[in-house]
């Protein structure tokens, strides 16, 4: 039994297509079996809602009267600092940027109230944005100074593209020290008081499709409550990590770099996010079409919670100074029953990443699919698996 994309894509326009989502073929599997729910299913969604830091938009505000470049000047929307480094009126807002004034960390724990992130969810949610902007002016762009408000329905082109999303697990987070730790992965508290997690395990995209047999570079999906496509491997992409035996990645391993028209996007699926002590992020919703192309893609897209293992890092000593090693390791099933056992204690998990916010994105896109409203793209290229060698790399210092 084998399908191809395109004769799926002629079952979804004649709305004859099986969609389900990622919870939903769990059960057929058990129910059916692979081989039969192969047969049956040609599409499952995923969903995922969690902080992702490394994203922005790119956004170009068109020509003031006279002209201004702002291409090594300095402007900042509401008090945040954006990129100018490109052409005269093309800027890039990053998600952690912060106001020059915000005290950061000075008064610890810092509150980070505001940021990058909090100026693209008030973009998508068509607010009026403040802009003020310097330049040193040229013959043809003489304008040295701007101040006026953007509106996104008034922009040329406003772009969200996120370096490194979509995370293909992620550690479980605990603090051995006994003092309070402030991460991005949450507050610890001290002498593992708590634990972290930020995955949504059995909906997560990466995690159905842990060997990117379907997952290329130009697969359409949804982002941020809009459309959007797979434009590369993200950065810190690492599919060579340990793997159990199901395949599934033990440990952070491959990432998505993600791109898509922030004016189809809602602030329900973009949200600016705040973690004390440690700063500003944006929370993306992302969910991910999984054609089911043959019996091992079904095999993978019914991964369930219990078969997918992370690692318990403590994050008060050996994440920060990049020392291996893990205290143990525990499975989605058991973080999200609300305490694991680390070191013999029990300890209470708490989750970084909406699962109810998950499903519903995966039930949203399974709905556009089934309506016809949303076609399944076959990759141009592959991301780079386990046999492609690629590994994250810590930085090489030498002395200047």
């Amino acid at each position: 039994m084998a399908k191809t994309i395109k004769e799926i894509n002629e079952k979804i326009k004649h709305g004859k297509a099986v969609v389900v989502t990622a919870e939903e073929i769990i059960d057929l599997v058990e129910k059916d079996g692979i081989k039969k729910t192969a047969e049956k299913v040609d599409v499952v969604t995923t969903g995922t809602f969690g902080p992702m830091c490394s994203s922005g938009v790119y956004f170009n505000v068109g020509h003031s009267k006279p002209r201004i470049k702002f291409g090594g000047g300095s402007v900042t929307v509401n008090e945040v600092p954006v990129y100018t480094g490109f052409a005269a009126v093309d800027l890039y807002l990053g998600a952690t940027a912060l106001p020059d004034d915000d005290p950061r960390n000075k008064v610890y724990p810092g509150e980070f109230k505001y940021g990058g992130a909090h100026v693209i969810q008030e973009l998508v949610a068509g607010k009026d944005i403040a802009l003020r902007g310097t330049a040193y002016g040229t013959d043809c762009y003489p304008r040295k100074k701007i101040e006026t408000l953007i509106n996104i329905k008034d922009l040329n082109e406003a772009v969200l593209f996120n370096m490194r999303n979509a995370y293909q697990n992620y550690n479980c987070a605990v603090n051995l020290s006994d003092r309070m730790i402030y991460t991005y992965m949450g507050t610890l508290r001290p002498n593992i008081g708590n634990a972290y997690y930020c995955s949504a395990g059995q909906l997560s995209p990466l995690l159905k499709d842990p060997h990117y047999k379907t997952i290329g570079i130009g697969t359409k999906i949804f982002l941020g409550g809009g459309i959007g496509y797979v434009a590369w491997q993200g950065t810190q992409h690492s599919p060579t990590v340990k793997r159990k035996d199901t395949g599934i990645p033990q440990a952070p391993a491959g990432t998505l770099a993600v791109i898509g028209d922030l004016k189809q996007m809602s602030p329900d699926y973009i949200v600016g996010t705040t973690f004390q002590g440690y700063g500003v992020t944006l929370t993306v919703g992302i969910g991910i079409p999984i054609p089911i192309l043959d019996e091992e893609i079904c095999k993978f897209a019914a991964i369930k919670d219990e078969d997918i293992w992370t690692q318990i890092i403590d994050y008060s000593e050996a994440y920060p100074n990049c020392i291996p090693g893990s205290l143990g390791e525990v499975n989605y099933a058991q973080l999200k029953t609300g305490k694991i056992t680390v070191k013999g204690k029990v300890v209470p998990t708490g989750a970084l990443s909406s699962y109810s916010k998950a499903v519903e994105i995966a039930e949203k896109l399974k709905a556009w699919i089934k309506k016809g409203d949303f076609l399944l793209t076959e990759p141009v290229a592959p991301i780079p698996g386990a046999e492609s060698g690629v590994t994250f790399k810590l930085l090489k210092e030498k002395p200047i």
